[in-house]
């Protein structure tokens, strides 16, 4: 599923909560201290509405914060032309616009986060434009210095059934060739869908191992993982060196999807449980101990149009800044 169709559908559902005082006194006494990150990023699309009015003075707080890496989303200027009209169709039920560069030129965006002393990594796109125009972020690449084209979804028509699958994993073999001739590396971000056994295969599974491990990255998340009822901790060790990067969230109480995960009801269902790094029941703490072991470059907060992103995001940054 695109972003925006997921969007579209699941609307304006979100949960953020901030993190009581009493909870944050007992967890001060009770978790134990680990060696801290080194860096921290955010995914914008946490908080998307607030850039749209005041691009650099939220990117302001977010370093103030402590985020030093951050991660865009698309459509950008550059983008093939479904993505941006898919985007302009659901814009107006969502309240904002912005996306990509938030109307600002890529060098605009450059000389505020370099005043900023953050750092782009990654940035998400649409398969429409990673399969036809790969080229197109060379410019963007240069002046940002991103590393990293990731593919935040499958689109719903495209992973129907285990033939699907296999055809995608083609699909990210050529996706991922095209990238790393521009000097970029391709990645995926798995959402819960393709986590359950069909015949008894794993499609996820049956994919990622037709892919060329040189030439397609993996950006596990966390919440969706675990809804899909798999466990991170075995993935980020199954295929140890894949995961090049994550998305941190928390889930309140842990829950499955009712179904399979493939589509948008089952995740409406669930999205109420996002919440605040540290305030869920997930083991955040063995997660991102066990991706670090196994190659994890990259950690980018991730709560979806999250209420309140000044409270909810800075909760999660100083919880990670104890793991």
């Amino acid at each position: 599923m695109k972003r925006n169709d997921f969007i579209k559908q699941l609307g304006l559902l979100s949960a953020a909560g901030a993190l009581g005082m009493e909870q944050l006194i007992a967890r001060s006494f009770t978790k134990p201290v680990m060696d801290s990150m080194d860096k921290i990023g955010i995914q914008l699309f946490s908080l998307p509405a607030l850039l749209e009015k005041d691009f650099e003075g939220g990117i302001q707080m977010l370093s103030k914060m402590g985020y030093t890496e951050l991660e865009m989303f698309g459509p950008f200027e550059f983008s093939a032309e479904s993505a941006k009209k898919g985007w302009e169709a659901i814009t107006p039920m969502l309240g904002f616009t912005g996306s990509g560069f938030f109307g600002h030129s890529a060098d605009k965006v450059k000389a505020i986060l370099s005043e900023n002393r953050m750092s782009v990594p990654s940035v998400h796109s649409d398969l429409d434009t990673l399969e036809s125009n790969m080229e197109a972020f060379a410019p963007a690449m240069e002046m940002l210095g991103f590393k990293y084209v990731t593919l935040p979804a499958i689109p719903d028509d495209r992973r129907k059934t285990m033939d699907d699958y296999k055809k995608m994993a083609d699909t990210f073999n050529t996706i991922g060739e095209n990238a790393k001739k521009i000097g970029l590396k391709f990645a995926y971000h798995n959402h819960g869908y393709g986590l359950s056994k069909v015949d008894g295969k794993v499609p996820f599974e049956v994919m990622i191992e037709a892919t060329d491990p040189n030439l397609v990255f993996l950006e596990m998340d966390v919440f969706w993982t675990t809804a899909g009822r798999a466990n991170p901790v075995e993935y980020l060790k199954k295929y140890s060196g894949r995961y090049h990067m994550m998305h941190i969230k928390d889930m309140k109480p842990i829950t499955h999807f009712s179904g399979d995960g493939s589509d948008a009801p089952q995740w409406m269902e669930l999205f109420p449980l996002m919440t605040n790094a540290g305030d869920g029941d997930m083991d955040l703490d063995s997660i991102i101990k066990t991706a670090k072991e196994h190659g994890a470059k990259h950690f980018f907060v991730e709560q979806d149009i999250v209420k309140q992103p000044e409270v909810a995001l800075k909760v999660s940054i100083d919880y990670l800044k104890t793991v």
